[in-house]
């Protein structure tokens, strides 16, 4: 699970966010934050990466990286630390993975802004 605080919820939604998670299994949301969430390039190692990275935050922000492999190294093993779940033989094919696909002389993916919290004229 994460150890950071869901930004912009309040207390109660926090509370109710994380009673929810220990309802049901995080096999249960994935699907959900998949379909709001761009798709991950190609790869042997893509549904883990995703199944490990999506459960805490989107996939823009893996898509707007651009890393050297040494970057992604520390990248991953951060994340792991923070409570990503990694296999241990499966740590180099996420690195593999991420270098390939974010490398630092790859164009970033534009940004994508949302309208959330802004009040519609």
């Amino acid at each position: 699970m994460c150890k950071r605080k869901a930004p912009g919820f309040s207390f109660g939604s926090r509370l109710l966010l994380k009673a929810m998670l220990v309802a049901f299994p995080s096999s249960f949301f994935l699907p959900l934050l998949w379909a709001q969430s761009p798709d991950l390039p190609p790869g042997s190692v893509r549904a883990k990466v995703a199944t490990a990275c999506l459960e805490c935050h989107e996939s823009r922000i893996i898509l707007q990286q651009r890393l050297s492999k040494a970057a992604w190294t520390k990248e991953v093993d951060k994340m792991i630390k923070w409570g990503a779940v990694v296999g241990t033989a499966d740590r180099d094919a996420f690195i593999d993975y991420l270098s390939t696909n974010f490398p630092p002389d790859k164009p970033p993916e534009p940004a994508v802004r949302s309208n959330s919290g802004q009040k519609s004229k």
